[in-house]
């Protein structure tokens, strides 16, 4: 039953009712698994089923006589009817299931002497444990459903749920916060995948004008190694409400809503994964909490302390967003990346179906500090002090060297303001959106920040 917990936990980090089964041929667990209806759009892909499949393959006989099967919930009618049609000889269950359990709970299909097998039927262990997964399961599900009725508000948009449909390569489910003290009634979105009690937990914060979608390349590798991803949508892009007016973004504001972000998911163990304004802002995150923070993944970006001119590259971007504010971003993302699919492209467009959700990406340019009184200017040299003196963690520079904004000389820069961080992994044909390149930078990572 440890053994079916455990495939109970994958499905829970999948997004999946965390069930899990297996079964067992004299003293070797012949077949494991756990649910995956939604993930594999399938009604039949319950963990009992999914186990017997790979038991069946692996001893070459549907009928799995002697056999048993370890699940940590309740079987259903269905499963049920597959294990008596499989002859096992024993099924042990963990925790009962009132609505639609039947072996006992419903209905006792076990208990059907006309059948032409019988099946013993164990019950209660590790019943505890693998009902309190469930129960949380459910109460975050249900404190979801709260969050995504929450009302929008008068002076903010909310991107129609269907322009995210089908998006290539970005299977992940939705999460969403609304009652962050700064937030005001605001909904935040963000992807929360892997376990919870990883020994890492990669916080991918992104830029302007991308969002959550830019990590896909990187976060399946995360994953692999066995790591949790937490990457939220900054408001006013990716799923995130977006204020109609470009006034309502600011500096500190959008800081502060990351600080409190991550004490309400408690998250520790953090390798911040930092591009663009995701590093404008996230720089800023270590000095207020660096217990929290094992390492920083670095990628074009840089610090907006307001005592430094503004690089040329920069000021032409600013005044080619001032002038086309009506600027196609799956468009700039296809200029540095030419091989990103029309799919991928309108997948960054997604976000922004119009002018009136477009206010962050107007406002973004403007932001970055210029003077010493700026917004942000302050407390971004309160950062590189902290990070040049007394940063403890580790750090990985990885840089696009086609970036005409925050390319090779800005980040080298940088390099010199963050304490211990070598020297930097350069990717000749990467442009500023260099993630939609991170692969490898990714599999670099796992192996460099590893406890």
């Amino acid at each position: 039953m440890r053994e079916a917990l455990a495939q109970a936990h994958l499905a829970l980090a999948a997004g999946e009712v965390p069930v899990g089964a297996v079964v067992v041929h004299g003293d070797a667990i012949v077949g494991r698994a756990h649910n995956a209806p939604v993930s594999s759009h399938d009604p039949t892909a319950h963990a009992e089923l999914r186990a017997l499949q790979q038991a069946a393959q692996a001893l070459g006989n549907y009928r799995l006589d002697g056999c048993e099967l370890f699940v940590t919930l309740e079987p259903c009618a269905m499963c049920s009817g597959a294990m008596l049609h499989a002859r096992l000889a024993r099924v042990v269950h963990a925790a009962a299931d009132a609505k639609t359990g039947a072996a006992g709970s419903v209905v006792d299909l076990f208990a059907q002497e006309r059948l032409n097998h019988q099946t013993t039927v164990t019950s209660g262990v590790l019943a505890s444990e693998c009902s309190a997964l469930l129960s949380e399961f459910f109460r975050r599900r249900r404190q979801e459903a709260r969050t995504n009725a929450q009302a929008l508000r008068e002076d903010a948009l909310r991107t129609p749920e269907e322009r995210f449909r089908d998006l290539p390569d970005y299977p992940w489910a939705p999460h969403y916060l609304a009652d962050l003290p700064a937030l005001a009634g605001l909904r935040m979105h963000y992807l929360d995948e892997g376990p919870p009690d990883a020994s890492i937990t990669w916080l991918c914060l992104h830029g302007n004008p991308s969002w959550s979608y830019s990590w896909r390349r990187m976060i399946p590798v995360f994953l692999a190694a066995g790591d949790r991803v937490v990457a939220p949508d900054l408001v006013g892009f990716g799923k995130s409400d977006k204020p109609k007016r470009e006034s309502s973004h600011g500096f500190e504001w959008h800081r502060q809503l990351l600080l409190e972000f991550v004490e309400r998911l408690d998250l520790r163990d953090i390798v911040l994964v930092l591009q663009d304004w995701g590093g404008l802002l996230g720089l800023t995150l270590p000095m207020e909490d660096p217990d929290r923070y094992r390492g920083l993944l670095v990628l074009n970006t840089a610090l907006g302390t307001g005592d430094a001119p503004l690089t040329p590259g920069f000021l032409a971007w600013r005044a080619m967003c001032a002038k086309n504010p009506g600027f196609g971003v799956g468009r700039l993302l296809a200029r540095a990346n030419p091989h990103l699919s029309p799919q991928e492209c309108a997948a960054y467009d997604a976000p922004f179906p119009d002018r009136g959700h477009r206010a962050a990406l107007r406002a973004f340019p403007k932001m970055v500090p210029e003077r010493p009184d700026a917004d942000g200017a302050a407390v971004s040299r309160q950062a590189r002090a902290f990070l040049s003196q007394h940063w403890q963690g580790r750090t990985l520079m990885a840089i696009g060297a086609q970036d005409p904004v925050l390319g090779v000389p800005v980040m080298q820069a940088l390099r010199a303001q963050i304490r211990g961080c070598p020297e930097p992994i350069v990717l000749p044909q990467a442009g500023h959106f260099v993630q939609e390149q991170g692969e490898a930078i990714a599999r670099e990572a796992v192996g460099y920040f590893r406890p």
